[in-house]
């Protein structure tokens, strides 16, 4: 059996984390968010893995995953990702009948990224 490669763990807790913000928004929030949110929460995160994407070629920028197996303590730190998402999901919970659009746009875009450590470590 093939070892599961660490950047795609934080990027599958980090999108269970934004489906968890995704449902407690919609269930809390403000009326109309059950299609509004998972429809931004898509956009931004595509857009974000897109655009970085081809921002990081036309400047010629490169760089590492997220979580490096050479230096263990990021792995630690890239947690908080996840953390600070299901962080966020909590909100809802606590100050009901808001509208979330802007919590669930900073935790796509915090997704984003973790898609893209996950995706330059399988491209290494």
């Amino acid at each position: 059996m093939k070892r599961l490669e660490p950047n795609f763990l934080l990027a599958v807790s980090t999108l269970i984390a934004l489906i968890l913000l995704i449902t407690t928004a919609t269930v809390f929030g403000a009326p109309g968010g059950a299609i509004k949110y998972p429809v931004i929460a898509v956009i931004c995160v595509i857009a974000f893995v897109v655009g970085n994407g081809m921002l990081a070629g036309r400047t010629g920028r490169v760089t590492p995953p997220m979580i490096n197996l050479d230096t263990p303590a990021t792995a630690a730190w890239a947690g908080g990702f996840p953390m600070l998402v299901i962080l966020f999901a909590g909100v809802p919970l606590i100050w009901t009948g808001n509208d979330y659009g802007l919590l669930i746009i900073i935790a796509s875009v915090m997704a984003g990224v973790t898609v893209e450590s996950a995706l330059k470590a399988r491209r290494a």
